[in-house]
């Protein structure tokens, strides 16, 4: 059975592309692959942050991931701080890393921009922790899209790499492609993907918002100006985003819904409908757990203890293969 390792950043409340491009099929994939759902809290600390804002929203990531059928009734619910050997593998990668490798990340280029001087180290090094998350694991596939391929891609590297240098130390992750319609795109902007840090909330469907905001948000939707439904995103980006929508929400093909509809109110309606009704048991369940923290805290101290045992495993191997003293053997050479 494949580790399957799917990570979250609690830096803004999750939305509808999250929901279809990562939650929903780690919840299905529990009954074919070893997952892992992470919420990586330490990344959230390369930007600027309110320290409350981010315990706040890290309970809240946990309480939707359990709502979702994520973590529920196993150990495979976790945050990243919790399990501190993800520092240290950080650091033992890091001496295998060399700086241009960092540097040219492409999201440290686009987030640092010319302010280099007072970005902070972090943003810098956490490609090479998001390396460490991943190989502290074991994991053999990681779900991820085009805009942190690149990432997956230095794990690999490292891997390789290390393993050449030391021995056999870590297993090397594959990426796999995220399912149809992982990339939804912004209701106001359909050329840009719609994400949960976007600027402008106007075009953005959070996971916990009311049904009224919801179908507000998708009443207000770009289209465009010639009245036909038909899904060609690149002429027609954004009514194909809604037919990509409506596809997720009820499993269907957006070619084929494009032709129950003559026009784009119907179409909203329809967008709407789909998806209040998808989220509404999602609504339900996190507003039972957010009454009970402690059993989303218990969820969360089971998960960081199974992990723990094998991330113990996986920094021992690092520790002998660089050659670090390991305090219950004797020293040899």
């Amino acid at each position: 059975m494949p580790r399957q390792l799917t990570g979250f950043k609690p830096t803004g409340p999750l939305q509808l592309g999250n929901y279809f491009g990562a939650i929903a099929p780690l919840a299905r994939r529990r009954r074919d692959a070893d997952t892992t759902a992470m919420i990586v809290d330490l990344h959230a600390l390369t930007v600027e942050h309110d320290p409350a804002g981010l315990r706040r929203r890290t309970l809240e990531i946990a309480a939707l991931l359990l709502a979702a059928g994520v973590g529920e009734d196993t150990d495979r619910l976790l945050v990243q701080s919790h399990v501190p050997e993800h520092t240290e593998l950080h650091y033992l990668l890091e001496s295998a890393a060399s700086y241009g490798e960092a540097h040219r990340m492409i999201q440290f280029k686009q987030k640092a921009g010319s302010a280099r001087e007072r970005t902070r180290l972090s943003l810098l090094t956490y490609p090479v922790l998001m390396a460490a998350d991943i190989l502290l694991h074991d994991t053999d596939e990681v779900p991820v899209g085009a805009d942190q391929s690149q990432h997956v891609e230095l794990a690999r590297r490292m891997a390789y790499r290390f393993n050449r240098r030391y021995g056999d130390t870590f297993t090397i992750p594959a990426p796999v492609n995220p399912p149809v319609a992982a990339r939804i795109m912004d209701l106001a902007d359909p050329n840009r993907k719609m994400d949960k840090t976007n600027q402008s909330e106007a075009g953005v469907l959070y996971l916990l918002d009311p049904p009224g905001v919801l179908r507000r948000k998708i009443n207000r939707a770009t289209t465009d100006s010639d009245g036909e439904v038909r899904y060609d995103p690149e002429r027609k980006p954004g009514v194909s985003n809604l037919l990509e929508i409506l596809a997720a929400c009820v499993d269907g093909d957006p070619r084929r819904l494009a032709s129950q509809f003559d026009s784009y109110a119907p179409l909203k309606q329809a967008v709407g409908d789909a998806v209040v009704d998808r989220l509404a048991p999602l609504q339900r369940r996190h507003a039972e757990l957010a009454a009970r923290p402690e059993k989303v805290l218990a969820a969360l101290r089971a998960g960081a203890s199974h992990a723990r045992q094998r991330a113990a495993d996986t920094v021992a191997r690092a520790r002998s293969a660089v050659g670090l003293l390991i305090d219950d053997a004797p020293p040899t050479g």
